[in-house]
């Protein structure tokens, strides 16, 4: 099953850059990791048909310590993200992508995973807290077990 790396986020507030930073290590270890910043409308002209998307973002949750790192899917990811969790986002990326199924059935069918890790501190900077740094590895781990899936490299 082809997968689709979501990494989410801006890099300049902080925590906020979590899924984006989780991303670039995911794709120097060869996946297809695919960077939306906080534009999920950009999956949109990037989208192949993959049949399983995986979204990397900060959360925010007065119930979950910074840090924590969740796994939601499928209706859960819709229904969780509107409820005790919060995207960092004015206009949350599952907003904007439950938008985007409505136009691409493809999308509507592909398997939906999102990974959330408890920011701390969503301000100017470009550096990760102690806590959202610690859980990075786990972030990396967890997508790579989702995913499973490497693009071959070329052979020159």
């Amino acid at each position: 099953m082809e997968t689709l790396i979501l990494a989410l986020g801006n890099e300049l507030m902080k925590d906020d850059g979590v899924g984006l930073k989780a991303g670039r290590i995911l794709l120097e270890r060869g996946y297809n990791v695919l960077e939306v910043g906080t534009d999920i409308f950009r999956l949109s002209s990037h989208y192949k048909g993959e049949e399983r998307l995986v979204i990397i973002d900060a959360i925010l949750s007065d119930k979950l310590k910074p840090g924590e790192v969740i796994h939601l899917r499928g209706e859960e990811v819709f229904k969780k993200l509107r409820g005790e969790i919060r995207s960092a986002h004015f206009m949350g990326a599952i907003d904007g992508l439950k938008l985007l199924m409505a136009l691409d059935e493809r999308l509507a069918r592909a398997e939906i995973h999102f990974i959330g890790v408890v920011a701390r501190e969503i301000d100017l900077g470009m550096e990760l807290s102690e806590d959202v740094e610690k859980a990075l590895p786990r972030v990396v781990e967890l997508v790579e077990k989702l995913s499973g899936d490497r693009i071959p490299e070329s052979k020159n």
